[in-house]
């Protein structure tokens, strides 16, 4: 490995530890897009409800990390991160003050999965069971 020389050790003294593909990682909330399992906008985290694809893939890959866009209202990310305390998926609420992306949620790993489609586009619909109807005895014989 080189020895870092005296200009390179005062620059990053002054701007910080350099870092990978950072515009990517102002693009998606601090982490890199290779790392991510599934994607939502800011309209669509404010939605009412959330994305049943969301607790769908916290259940699927408990060791994900949620992270969150810090430059919108906390009572919008709330029942995400509700969401992933349910499921005990550690979240991160990132702001960034100079860069505003339109991202509003990541759900990532810590290491590279390389998924193509990250982006959710449409909110699935569950569709709740019919009740499943009892037979003659266990009307009769109520447990």
């Amino acid at each position: 490995m080189k020895k870092p020389n005296v200009e390179e050790v005062l620059q990053q003294g002054i701007h910080g530890p350099l870092e990978t593909k950072p515009d990517e990682r102002r693009e998606f909330l601090g982490t890199l897009r290779e790392r991510i399992i599934l994607a939502l906008k800011k309209s669509q985290v404010a939605e009412a409800t959330i994305y049943p694809q969301v607790e769908r893939e916290m259940k699927k890959n408990p060791e994900a990390n949620l992270f969150l866009n810090g430059n919108m209202e906390y009572s919008t990310l709330s029942k995400y991160v509700k969401l992933a305390a349910k499921h005990k998926i550690e979240h991160k609420i990132v702001t960034n003050k100079e860069h505003d992306t339109e991202i509003g949620l990541l759900l990532a790993m810590d290491h590279a999965i390389d998924k193509e489609d990250i982006y959710i586009t449409k909110k699935e619909i569950n569709q709740p069971q019919p009740p499943k109807s009892k037979g003659l005895f266990a009307k009769l014989f109520k447990r």
